[in-house]
């Protein structure tokens, strides 16, 4: 039994059961038993191929790149706002953000210049990680770092969200005689199990009145949080102005089933068995996500499959570009490009969505034919 789970089996014996959501954000971010705060991720890194998963800007430095472009064609197609935040969700290991900054440098000094950087990260063990990444720039950017998006000063801006809503808690619902009942944890005989709760009262979450007439046994999964989010950047853009780019896993329209699931040294764990020491993540619901943003009075695009939309951003003729500079490096470079578009990798699974004001003249670059 791993510590959390202990102090969560004494809480259940107070309290009763825990809502999945609960044990969720406990597992990932309990200040000191939760996977980013108090577990061997913490101190060796959860990212990376010698972590428990790998994300798209480790596979290779191209992903970060062709997302800088996406910015600095963005930047411009919004008449180049000076000043304009350039904020990440969620930064990892800060390795995006350091090919992304890279490249904007490079290629737009005048965004590096009128850029100011804000970062969201509840993690002390990978803010540590993002200040390295950062300092090792040739001209190292100002950085300020933020607990939530609300905190992030108002006006245009460029907002990026890499595998970020994938680790926001979800709820689970279950189907049985009829009524829909929200999934909790439980404790019997002194182990983490699954167990029904509360019948769902749409008088109290009326945003649960839209729940399916389905058959019993049907698992359906929500993730507030993540709709709210979306919501924010809706209504963000559309007063101020820039837009947003969310990339992450999960289908493009609405689908009943479990998709939260544990992964440790990049292998499947068990989930209530491993709480605290394995990065839990969900499918992302796309479909709800595009509909908080419009609700917010924001206009949503997509989602596009990872491998159209990097394909779009050029990223073959990045790839070749790289592989022509260091032949020796071309059979590595053109592997890690298939592995993110390939529909059998990471190409189709993974998506993309863009957020931009309400009227804008045109898709973002990526979005478009």
């Amino acid at each position: 039994m791993t510590p959390l789970a202990a102090l969560l089996q004494a809480e259940i014996a107070a309290k009763g059961p825990l809502p999945v959501a609960g044990v969720m954000a406990a597992a990932l971010h309990h200040p000191r038993f939760g996977y980013y705060a108090g577990s061997e991720a913490a101190a060796t890194g959860p990212l990376g191929r010698c972590g428990d998963f790998i994300t798209a800007p480790e596979v290779s430095q191209v992903f970060g790149e062709v997302l800088g472009a996406w910015c600095v064609r963005v930047w411009q197609a919004m008449g180049a706002p000076r000043p304009v935040v350039l904020a990440e969700l969620g930064p990892g290991r800060g390795t995006l953000l350091a090919d992304l900054w890279r490249t904007i440098a490079a290629v737009a000094p005048d965004l590096a210049d009128a850029a100011r950087l804000h970062l969201v990260e509840v993690s002390g063990a990978l803010r540590e990680q993002q200040r390295s990444a950062i300092a090792a720039l040739a001209a190292p950017p100002r950085a300020v770092w933020h607990e939530s998006l609300a905190a992030v000063p108002p006006g245009p801006a460029l907002v990026l969200a890499n595998e970020f809503f994938d680790a926001l808690p979800v709820e689970q619902y279950v189907r049985d005689a009829g009524v829909w009942w929200q999934r909790c944890v439980d404790s019997r005989d002194g182990v983490l199990a699954f167990s029904l709760g509360l019948a769902v009262d749409s008088r109290e979450r009326p945003d649960l009145a839209d729940l399916p007439d389905a058959p019993d046994g049907i698992l359906v999964e929500r993730c507030p949080e993540a709709e709210r989010l979306a919501a924010d950047l809706g209504a963000r853009v559309a007063t101020n102005g820039g837009a947003a780019l969310i990339i992450d896993y999960g289908p493009a329209r609405s689908t009943p089933g479990e998709t939260l699931q544990a992964l440790r040294h990049h292998r499947p764990a068990d989930l209530l068995a491993s709480l605290g020491q394995a990065d839990l993540s969900h499918h992302v619901d796309f479909e709800r996500l595009a509909q908080a943003v419009t609700s917010a009075g924001g206009r949503a695009w997509g989602p596009v499959p990872q491998g159209l939309f990097l394909g779009r951003l050029g990223v073959a003729e990045r790839g070749a570009a790289l592989g022509a500079a260091a032949p020796e490096q071309m059979d590595a470079i053109s592997g890690a490009i298939r592995r993110l578009v390939h529909p059998g990798r990471m190409g189709l699974l993974f998506k993309a969505l863009a957020v931009t004001p309400p009227m804008a003249p045109a898709a973002p670059p990526g979005f478009g034919r």
